[in-house]
């Protein structure tokens, strides 16, 4: 997508540096490994590229949280975000892995484990992994109502992520449901979630809007790939005003209640309220 790239370790480095020079207070990180296997086991890896970059930006005391997303479907070479087992999604089994991934991040030094595979129970998992061995004050930001959406396109090209077969509507939620991401929310934060995302953001503002209303927690939403690729592209096409139509879009989820804005706009829109 225009302005996103894959990044080294070294180049994530410097554009956090860039991005706390600009007042942004929080990353995410997505991981691309250099080999992806069936169980995505690259993803536990203290070596690993997440877990290194991690240690990289906590070791150059930046003022930035890191975030980082734990999930399968970057590290499997099949693109699915759980384990396959006689051709359906083997939910207990994907949720060791992932418990022992958000560990893996948790010791690399990150602030916020960000789960975003959808697989139940995954909260509980990873919160028990997390606080029995010494991580109880890192925080869980749940991708708690996660729908199935077309929008993900330009990120799953980008990670290489597209399922291989079939789809994932099997653990992500069906776009006309809104009131399944009530139950999911609830479920998610009796297991321990700190806050939790919605995910993706235009499509499901009623949904923020929901969540916001109902709980009591910092609510997230995730303006996603797609999203910011539709402005791009016609924002460069000369059909908008590229500026004027990311703050509308942002200052809409904002209105709708979201606390905390995942963009891949933030580096633009930083720059444009500081002048």
């Amino acid at each position: 997508m225009p302005g996103v790239f894959q990044q080294s370790v070294d180049q994530t480095l410097e554009e956090c540096r860039e991005v706390a020079g600009l007042g942004l207070s929080a990353v995410i990180l997505f991981g691309l490994p250099e080999s992806k296997d069936a169980k995505g086991t690259s993803s536990l890896s203290a070596t690993g590229v997440v877990q290194q970059a991690v240690a990289s930006i906590k070791k150059a005391n930046l003022n930035l949280l890191v975030l980082t997303d734990v999930c399968l479907c970057e590290y499997t070479d099949h693109g699915h975000c759980g384990v396959i087992e006689n051709g359906e999604i083997a939910n207990d089994t994907t949720l060791e892995i992932l418990a022992e991934q958000a560990l893996s991040h948790a010791r690399a030094g990150a602030d916020v484990i960000a789960p975003s595979d959808m697989m139940d129970g995954r909260v509980a998992a990873i919160r028990k992994k997390l606080d029995t061995n010494g991580f109880a004050d890192a925080a869980i930001l749940s991708y708690a109502a996660k729908y199935c959406s077309a929008f993900y396109g330009p990120f799953r090209e980008a990670a290489q992520s597209a399922p291989q077969f079939g789809d994932r509507r099997s653990y992500q939620m069906d776009p006309a449901n809104g009131r399944e991401a009530l139950k999911e929310v609830a479920l998610d934060l009796e297991e321990g979630a700190d806050m939790v995302m919605v995910k993706p953001a235009l499509a499901y503002l009623d949904v923020i809007r929901a969540v916001h209303e109902r709980f009591d927690v910092p609510v997230g939403a995730y303006n996603v790939s797609g999203e910011y690729a539709m402005v791009k592209a016609a924002a460069q096409k000369g059909w908008l005003d590229e500026k004027r139509t990311v703050l509308e879009i942002l200052t809409g989820i904002r209105r709708a209640g979201a606390d905390i804005i995942l963009t891949y706009h933030a580096k633009d829109v930083a720059k444009w309220l500081r002048t």
